[in-house]
């Protein structure tokens, strides 16, 4: 987390009219005009609080409950997710994925103290951390403008690709989009750690339930889903429960 702390630049000034999405393929214009009031600052940090279910194996692997605290920054592209999952009743793993300085680090411990497992910095592991904070890009949508660094290109009339980079970290996303204008699906081969090394996996996260938060249209609830050739994989179900616009704050927090 301090990592993630003196990474992050802070005080932009900018904010968010018409003129930062002109040229932009047209789901993607609307959508951003629709999710950003006229006047609403380019964030620059954020807080989630989240809670839903997850499995930690394969698809007949039983959903346990989780919360999660996560914190994000833009400039540069980063995020550390601290995540307690219950297994029974005296039970707890912690869970933390972190992003920052273009590189990713996971880790995996019981009541966050006896380690179980973990993954260090690798290339598939830096390009999938960042295909996620691209994914959940929805809940920071300043960050998907172009003058954030997001470069878009069109598909066709409700789907365009979405691309990010970090140094030389890269990451892409195609971004399906609905008749309200909102995003519900975004869709890549991400890697997926399997044993020891990882896969090229095709991937989704649906995005549903958007509601307006601090003045800005975000969807409240997510999946995710690995799609294997034997079935898919629902991996993760959740939703947020609270967000805050630039403040990286202490677990604690403040309300504004």
């Amino acid at each position: 987390m301090g990592k993630l702390r003196q990474s992050a630049n802070s005080g932009s000034e900018a904010v968010f009219t018409e003129d930062d999405v002109e040229g932009l393929p047209d789901p993607v214009r609307e959508y951003l005009t629709n999710a950003l009031p006229q006047g609403h600052p380019y964030v620059d940090q954020i807080r989630l609080e989240q809670n839903g279910k997850l499995r930690l194996g394969g698809a007949s692997s039983p959903w346990k409950p989780f919360t999660a605290t996560q914190h994000v920054t833009v400039d540069p592209p980063g995020f550390y997710w601290d995540a307690s999952i219950r297994l029974a009743p005296l039970l707890s793993l912690c869970v933390r994925d972190l992003f920052c300085d273009r590189e990713g680090t996971a880790s995996v411990s019981v009541f966050g103290v006896i380690p179980l497992d973990s993954a260090t910095s690798s290339p598939e592991l830096e390009e999938a951390e960042l295909m996620r904070y691209l994914a959940e890009a929805v809940w920071y949508p300043t960050a998907l403008l172009p003058a954030a660094g997001t470069e878009w290109e069109s598909i066709d009339d409700r789907t365009a690709k979405a691309t990010v980079e970090d140094g030389d970290v890269s990451a892409s996303l195609t971004f399906s989009f609905n008749e309200d204008d909102e995003v519900t699906r975004v869709h890549a081969d991400r890697y997926r750690r399997v044993d020891d090394g990882y896969e090229l996996t095709s991937w989704s996260g649906y995005w549903r339930n958007y509601e307006t938060r601090n003045g800005v249209t975000v969807p409240t609830e997510g999946e995710v889903v690995w799609h294997l050739p034997d079935g898919d994989l629902h991996a993760w179900q959740g939703r947020v429960t609270d967000i805050q616009y630039d403040e990286l704050l202490s677990y604690r927090g403040r309300e504004r």
